[in-house]
């Protein structure tokens, strides 16, 4: 497929898992794609056409450098078409002990840099018609144990996505998520080290298996391509069916 021949993406957390699959997914389309994180792209860079890439090193959760990340993306390529907000970390515990640094770190990256990015990119998007979309997670839409801050603010990424789309629909630009449950990447090596927890999750996934990134990429560029141009707004559940269930357990 060509869908994003002549198309411009930028991607955040592209260093590893499903931001680094997501870049190569745009790539083997046709785009040209800019590739952003705090990590080391070297590796996602390895993979990519280095003509038709441009990796930044760069903080969304810091203002002006997700601002900087457009502004150089744009000024590399001409354009942009697509911004997936991917970028996330992680923290974990019982509420009361939760510390303010944890807090602050996972709200924003995880939902300040989704805000900050979008706003920097919508006068680009408007020029191009194109589209948002972030990577939201199914702990934006129920809660998990001992998670507060990650589904916190994930389920501001998930109405954030609503909102926007409202916003901006007028205007040309699409807005969409993806709510991925368990998905191999960095921030979920430890379970998949631990043959106990994998199969705990796995008795929960309706197709008894964890989500691989290539399979959370694919919908990405699906909501970004031409093929959804009627879809804005939606959160779309990329979780083996996780979301399908009422929570009580298999008989």
């Amino acid at each position: 497929m060509d869908r994003f021949k002549d198309k411009v993406v930028l991607v955040t957390g592209a260093a590893s898992g499903i931001g680094a699959a997501t870049a190569r997914r745009f790539a083997e389309e046709g785009a040209k794609v800019a590739i952003i994180d705090i990590a080391d792209l070297s590796d996602t860079q390895s993979s990519l056409d280095p003509q038709n890439t441009l990796a930044i090193t760069a903080d969304v959760s810091d203002v002006a450098q997700a601002e900087e990340m457009i502004a150089k993306t744009v000024a590399q390529f001409g354009r942009l078409d697509v911004l997936v907000n991917n970028a996330g970390v992680f923290a974990s515990g019982d509420p009361d002990k939760i510390s303010d640094a944890d807090w602050r770190k996972v709200i924003a990256t995880d939902l300040d840099g989704v805000f900050f990015g979008s706003r920097a990119a919508i006068p680009h998007l408007e020029k191009t018609k194109g589209s948002i979309v972030n990577t939201a997670s199914v702990s934006g839409t129920g809660g998990d144990w001992n998670m507060l801050p990650y589904n916190t603010a994930k389920g501001g990424v998930v109405n954030f996505t609503r909102a926007l789309a409202m916003d901006l629909g007028r205007r040309g630009v699409r807005v969409n998520s993806v709510c991925p449950s368990l998905t191999r990447t960095g921030m979920t090596k430890d379970t998949f080290e631990d043959p106990e927890a994998l199969a705990k999750f796995a008795e929960r996934i309706p197709l008894g298996r964890p989500c691989e990134p290539e399979e959370v990429a694919a919908v990405i560029a699906f909501l970004a391509s031409s093929d959804a141009s009627f879809v804005t707004g939606a959160n779309i559940f990329v979780d083996g069916g996780v979301s399908a269930s009422n929570g009580q357990p298999a008989q």
